[in-house]
């Protein structure tokens, strides 16, 4: 197979799709690895790494999208790159397709065939190749919001850990899951003091027995969000639904109940954010002011720290995309039930349920599409 990766084009993007390790491995396989020019040098990857694991270097996007049968990404494909995919291409890469409805529609009228990496199941329940990002973005979480909070940035002017004699930083974080429980981690090694609310009972035993005391837990309803945001300095949004999009839990109107320069930190904004007034930001302007409240919503929030977040995310996709080569896509998700869940769009038809609810769009069981 002939494995594409050009360069991300997203502002302020930097990691890259394939390591030199991963071409190197797919290389060996009897497959063919062709990188664009620099795709890697945001990573700390130089076009020598890739050369030498035994890639191919071009010089445009345009050859990969032209030549290519698998088109591997980090980031959901831009306008520019959807309009060079073509019938019968895989891509695999992010797509959070449900709260961007061009995206969706670009992908279904270009008749390829997408793997979202967030829709990826496992044995546990879990998302593996969104594990490894949801992992950094919640350890980044707390340092991006404690430099939101200096007050040159707009924030409340409040020390996450304060000093003797001063009290820490008080943090919210809503969602026990992978991103709030490395969140919650962060937050309070910096000596803040941290809340994690979750609706799942077992999940918050899961966090009291494992972690004790170092954070608290609370149950999570309405009631209980609301009382807690109001003597917030932080709130962390680090809710999942898988594929869907992201669920509303504070409104515009709490805002006025929010201490001035409170930050919010929304870490589901690649599913739609999690707070009424989110709107997606980049490293390049990555905070703006609601009401008083200083909201960062940067919607590749890992790309700060591409190197680590290249080589975690790799780990995690290359034996997928080792799968998808050596048997070809329709083969890897009939033995692989949990690489089927991935499959969001092929050929015209969307194959991901949450997805079509959140776009009003029709669905095909992906089931069905494998055996057609």
């Amino acid at each position: 197979m002939k494995i594409g990766c050009p360069k991300e084009i997203k502002p302020q993007e930097f990691r890259v799709g394939m390591t030199p390790n991963a071409a190197q491995e797919a290389v060996a396989r009897g497959h063919e690895v062709i990188i664009e020019t620099g795709a890697g040098l945001g990573a700390g990857f130089d076009n020598d790494a890739y050369t030498a694991a035994g890639a191919r270097i071009v010089d445009t996007a345009e050859e990969i999208f032209a030549t290519a049968d698998m088109i591997v990404k980090v980031k959901e494909p831009q306008a520019v790159e959807r309009k060079m995919l073509r019938e019968g291409q895989l891509l695999f890469t992010y797509l959070h397709l449900a709260p961007d409805p061009d995206q969706t529609h670009d992908l279904l009228a270009s008749g390829c065939t997408a793997i979202a990496y967030e829709t990826v199941t496992d044995n546990n329940g879990g998302l593996p190749l969104l594990a490894p990002m949801s992992e950094v973005a919640g350890r980044l979480a707390p340092q991006v919001g404690s430099w939101t909070l200096q007050k040159a940035n707009g924030g409340r002017g409040v020390l996450m850990g304060g000093v003797p004699g001063v009290g820490p930083a008080k943090v919210v974080v809503i969602g026990g899951g992978v991103v709030g429980t490395h969140a919650a981690q962060i937050a309070a090694g910096m000596g803040a003091d941290v809340t994690v609310l979750d609706r799942s009972l077992p999940r918050l035993r899961y966090l009291d027995d494992v972690f004790g005391g170092r954070f608290k837990n609370q149950y999570s309803t309405a009631g209980a969000t609301a009382e807690l945001i109001r003597d917030a300095d932080m709130v962390i949004g680090a809710v999942l639904i898988p594929g869907a999009a992201a669920p509303k839990l504070v409104t515009r109107e709490q805002l006025s109940t929010m201490k001035p320069g409170a930050v919010l930190v929304d870490v589901a904004i690649d599913q739609g954010g999690c707070f009424e007034t989110s709107k997606a930001t980049t490293h390049a302007d990555p905070i703006y002011e609601v009401d008083g409240i200083m909201h960062y919503c940067v919607a590749n929030m890992p790309g700060a720290v591409a190197r680590t977040s290249t080589i975690a995310l790799g780990n995690a996709t290359m034996p997928f995309m080792l799968a998808l080569a050596d048997k070809g896509w329709r083969q890897a998700c009939q033995d692989d039930p949990h690489l089927l869940a991935g499959l969001n769009v092929h050929a015209g038809q969307l194959t991901y349920y949450a997805v079509g609810k959140a776009l009003g769009i029709d669905v095909v069981s992906p089931n069905v599409v494998i055996k057609s």
